[in-house]
């Protein structure tokens, strides 16, 4: 059940996420979403390298491999 939590935050942050101007490296594009999800399952995906957490933001950043799982997880679970 823990997998299926941790895969469909993931999904869920992708759908209900934005593209903004990043920061860090100006000109480059950083996908973000609102870290109103369970914090075990935003650890696992931090660890996994599927997304970046700030302690001190309200949101996350989906890295490029976290976004190409997020589609598989979407034509997954939304066919």
């Amino acid at each position: 059940m823990e997998e299926k939590i941790k895969d469909l935050s993931l999904m869920l942050m992708f759908l209900t996420g934005w593209e903004e101007d990043s920061r860090k490296n100006p000109g480059e594009k950083a996908f973000c979403s609102w870290k109103g999800y369970s914090f075990k399952a935003l650890n696992a995906l931090a660890d996994e390298k599927l997304i970046i957490q700030f302690k001190d933001k309200k949101l996350v950043i989906l890295t490029e491999t976290g976004r190409q799982m997020a589609e598989k997880l979407k034509a997954q679970y939304l066919h």
